[in-house]
């Protein structure tokens, strides 16, 4: 994520993305992440703080 020489206005909340190229690009890079049914297939534990349900704890 490149940031453009213009200032930006000022987030009125606490989002990801100020603008929809950041969004845009940030979609790209989420698309790369593995979910946390392929992190235990890969014999890792995934984070237990995102998910405290019990369905997820396996």
């Amino acid at each position: 994520m490149t940031k453009s020489n213009k200032e930006e206005p000022k987030r009125k909340n606490s989002s990801m993305a100020s603008n929809y190229e950041e969004m845009k690009e940030h979609g790209k890079v989420m698309e790369h992440v593995s979910t946390n049914e392929e992190v235990r297939k890969s014999g890792k534990t995934p984070d237990p703080k995102q998910h405290e349900k019990k369905e997820y704890k396996k």
